[in-house]
């Protein structure tokens, strides 16, 4: 049985890899995500552990969060691996990446020393036609950053086929791909219920903005 572990943003993209994989017999395990030094928000994306952790529970899997600055990253991850690869018993890990080859190389690399094999389930498909599957497969993701071309209007706002439209006008990628903007899954077939989330204060940090989340008692 190939057992998964799935490298969880928290966004479209890794939800998307992870439902292909399951799609294509997979078994999922266990979801990894580095948090920043803090150990409060992800690394990548800004979102609050306390989340990541609702999200994994909506989906009855166990989420494996480390800290990491950047420096330390891949060693934490590797070291991640070969832990939780022991733990669940892991032959494969999923990763939500497109086309942006030097993020392939990165992943295969880290899976490599951890003796996995990764599997990258969207790779060079078109990016609209991928999004628009993605809502068609009933994937619900708010925008919780994105840079300054695109502003802060965009965040907390849902995205849709409209607003991919709008995305296309402003020559913004429609998956972000190159970091544009990132997403929040409020709700998908893994989910056993949609997550009620609040978009509060948007803060400006270098070129990008951010919103700041929490879960909605």
């Amino acid at each position: 049985m190939s057992r998964i572990l799935c490298s969880w943003s928290g966004g479209k993209d890794s939800c998307f890899a992870l439902m292909q994989a399951i799609q294509a017999g997979y078994t999922p395990t266990v979801l990894l995500n580095v948090l920043n030094e803090a150990g409060k928000i992800s690394r990548s994306h800004g979102i609050p552990s306390a989340i990541l952790s609702a999200q994994a529970a909506a989906m009855q899997l166990p989420v494996h969060l480390i800290s990491s600055s950047w420096e330390e990253y891949e060693k934490r991850f590797i070291n991640a691996l070969h832990e939780l690869t022991a733990q669940y018993h892991v032959t494969h890990a999923v990763f939500g990446d497109i086309d942006l080859q030097a993020h392939r190389d990165w992943e295969e690399k880290v899976c490599a020393a951890a003796g996995i094999s990764a599997i990258l389930p969207l790779w060079q498909q078109n990016r609209k036609v991928l999004v628009e599957q993605m809502l068609d497969a009933g994937i619900e993701t708010m925008i919780v950053s994105c840079n300054k071309i695109m502003g802060e209007a965009f965040l907390g706002r849902i995205l849709t086929r409209e607003l991919v439209a709008e995305l296309e006008a402003l020559d913004v990628d429609v998956c972000g791909e190159n970091g544009e903007f990132h997403t929040l899954v409020l709700n998908c077939p893994l989910f056993s219920k949609r997550l009620g989330i609040h978009a509060g204060k948007k803060l400006q940090h270098g070129e990008y903005w951010f919103t700041e989340l929490e879960l909605a008692s």
